[in-house]
């Protein structure tokens, strides 16, 4: 078996591709490594995989590379590739958003719709679609009201999913993912800036009151959520990925310094716009048809996190994106 994953430098694609080289398939994946964040992290994710003879990597771009000889035979698509960030979604940068999160998906869309053979398309969406939400959880049905562009071109990457769904009958999964974190997280992401400031002793700006609320996420957790999605043949539709962790950051704070024995020198700022109070998923129908089952709580992953970090100080000393 053989399978495409779009962004497999990134944080969550460089561990996907490990588990379907762990499953036995041929991979292709495609980054453009864009310089979002630093590219030497970005390489270092793809340590692991170019060392795999079952492993090929292309760099380029989605919206012009030769997407019909990467999809020569592949059996799954995994499409992970996007402009990440709610915080810099806003003013002229929006128009890389659409770009990578709408343009791109609707190209690789026209390149699989009439490919003979797929058994799945996964996308991989977000929980920012949802917006504000002042219940516990959400379930699938709730209603999209996006809170930042961000959140709205992922909620326009997924619509364009179900619309070649409906009218070629691509085999779309969108599985909706909840705050991600473990080791290789991005270094503009919370949870690295964090570990980093507990170890360095530099300032960490705390955006907000630190009440806010998240339902964490670890990777491999979602990784197998992906898995799951593409194996499974009666997946089909949107799925929750969630850790069934909702804390606040300020007690993300805490186990964070737990973990590390250090105390971390919070500098708080005001809330930044787009930024939801609160996130937090019902995975029932992922439980019910998935077999989804989250195994990491957040203590365990926020350690494995800073063992990561610690390992690669060097590499986040140099690094411009974790201040």
């Amino acid at each position: 078996m053989k399978a495409l994953v779009t962004g497999c430098a990134g944080f969550i694609g460089s561990h996907l591709c490990e588990r379907l080289l762990s499953a036995g398939l041929n991979v292709v994946g495609i980054d453009s490594l864009t310089d979002y964040y630093d590219l030497e992290i970005k390489k270092s994710n793809l340590d692991n995989l170019t060392g795999s003879q079952k492993f090929a990597f292309v760099q380029d771009d989605i919206m012009t590379s030769d997407l019909g000889s990467a999809l020569k035979n592949v059996d799954f698509v995994f499409h992970l590739a996007a402009q990440p960030g709610v915080r810099g979604s806003w003013g002229d940068k929006f128009s890389i958003y659409v770009k990578n999160n709408i343009l791109s998906t609707q190209r690789l869309l026209e390149a699989v719709k009439d490919l003979q053979g797929l058994r799945k398309f996964v996308y991989a969406s977000s929980s920012s679609i949802y917006g504000q939400i002042s219940e516990e959880s959400v379930n699938e049905e709730h209603k999209t009201a996006p809170y930042s562009p961000y959140g709205a071109t992922k909620l326009a990457g997924e619509n364009l999913c179900f619309l070649y769904s409906g009218n070629f009958k691509v085999p779309v999964v969108s599985l909706r993912l909840f705050t991600v974190y473990g080791p290789r997280q991005r270094p503009d992401m919370a949870f690295t800036r964090l570990i980093y400031a507990a170890i360095s002793g530099k300032k960490f700006s705390l955006f907000g009151d630190g009440n806010q609320e998240r339902d964490f996420t670890y990777v491999l957790d979602v990784v197998e959520g992906m898995w799951l999605a593409a194996t499974n043949p009666d997946s089909a539709g949107i799925f929750n990925i969630g850790g069934g962790h909702v804390v606040s950051m300020n007690e993300v704070i805490s186990i964070v310094e737990k973990a590390t024995g250090s105390r971390i020198n919070i500098e708080r700022k005001h809330t930044e716009r787009g930024d939801v109070r609160r996130t937090g998923a019902d995975v029932s129908r992922s439980k019910s048809i998935l077999a989804f089952s989250p195994r990491y709580d957040i203590e365990e992953g926020i350690l494995r996190q800073v063992r990561f970090v610690q390992e690669h100080m060097d590499m986040y000393h140099n690094s411009t994106s974790i201040s």
